[in-house]
């Protein structure tokens, strides 16, 4: 078969001659041969896998400059690439996923004030943080107040004041008026004045530090939590008998557990399951989790470091989180359960209870 103008490579590419320009002039897909008197681009037959590689990670979304780079790979290594490529594409999905929720309770949120039939409720709150029995520090920080319960878990050189740091930025908020419209930019200007601060904790020393945190916090609003989160630390919500976890594992593991390469067994105990992959950090750009939870009277939430729900069965948190009525109590028989099981991490929680106030 003979050279192929651009129109008839075009409909066998399934590229448009506009496209075929196009990836010409980036040197992506050039034609074999441009006729000199006439400047028709004419391509060659064995040119249409390149084309159709092309064409297939378009679809995909694949910038060009990166399209290049797979193309230039052998196929093994191109699909460890285009692998790696999905994966960025599936976490910033799953992102905006939770954005897109977060914006849909927010907007749909009426101030609970202007139903006069809406009875005012409140929180019941406790927390409390131990280094276990194996750390030689503590690098966790645990948080409750009127308005604000929050969790953080430092790692590095600089771990314990950059879970400190973290939640002291949060804690500007019990003190502020944040009009409900308001609240989105106010708590992603928070995390990201929060992630600064690590950062500063960072570069403060003589050499840059190895140093970060995760954060898990709810701010209270008076008849909804604004739950926020990035890294590892975790959030369960009590309600009705029913127990389950309402935030999501920014770790390396979990994503393997959602793409399928991992069963949630294998995960326990994988080598890599604390390796995170969001967190609060220097240099780098904070993305997190931020939702609205309804509030109902009767409801328990849990906020906890790793070194309780890595530690102890889940059966077993939900045990402790059912029958123990006291937030004071029920902090410290969890912690207590962590270190009856060796105590390997620094353990922190708290927990609240929704209550209906009396008028």
């Amino acid at each position: 078969m003979g050279l192929l103008t651009i129109g008839a490579f075009a409909k066998a590419s399934r590229l448009s001659p506009k496209a075929l320009r196009l990836y010409d002039e980036l040197g992506l897909l050039p034609p074999a041969r441009v006729d000199p008197t006439t400047g028709y681009r004419l391509y060659a037959p064995e040119q249409l896998e390149r084309a159709r590689l092309v064409a297939w990670l378009r679809r995909l979304g694949m910038p060009l400059a990166r399209i290049q780079e797979v193309c230039e790979l052998a196929a093994p290594a191109a699909a460890r690439e285009v692998r790696a490529f999905w994966a960025e594409v599936e976490a910033d999905t799953a992102a905006r996923r939770d954005l897109a929720t977060f914006l849909i309770d927010h907007l749909s949120w009426k101030d609970p004030t202007m139903s006069p039939t809406t009875k005012p409720m409140g929180i019941r709150y406790a927390a409390l943080s131990d280094a276990g029995l194996v750390r030689e520090s503590n690098q966790d920080t645990a948080y409750a107040g009127s308005r604000l319960l929050a969790v953080a878990d430092g790692f590095g050189t600089g771990g314990a004041p950059a879970s400190a740091a973290a939640i002291n930025v949060l804690k500007r908020l019990e003190t502020d008026t944040i009009p409900a419209g308001n609240l989105l930019n106010v708590l992603q200007d928070t995390i990201e004045q929060a992630n600064q601060a690590v950062h500063d904790i960072a570069v403060s020393g003589p050499a840059r530090q190895e140093v970060g945190t995760t954060l898990t916090a709810m701010l209270w609003t008076g008849s909804q939590l604004a739950l926020v989160h990035v890294g590892d630390s975790r959030a369960y919500l009590l309600r009705d008998g029913e127990f389950f976890q309402i935030t999501h594992d920014h770790t390396l593991v979990q994503s393997m557990v959602d793409d399928g390469r991992l069963s949630p067994d294998e995960a326990t105990s994988h080598p890599q399951r604390s390796l995170l992959i969001r967190a609060l950090a220097a240099g780098t750009e904070v993305t997190a989790d931020m939702r609205l939870h309804d509030a109902h009277p009767g409801d328990r939430y849990l906020l906890c470091s790793d070194g309780l729900s890595t530690v102890v069965p889940g059966e077993e948190v939900h045990r402790v989180i059912s029958t123990i009525a006291d937030p004071d109590q029920a902090v410290r028989a969890l912690i207590a359960l962590a270190n009856s099981s060796g105590g390997p991490d620094n353990i922190s929680c708290v927990v609240a209870d929704v209550l209906e106030l009396q008028q």
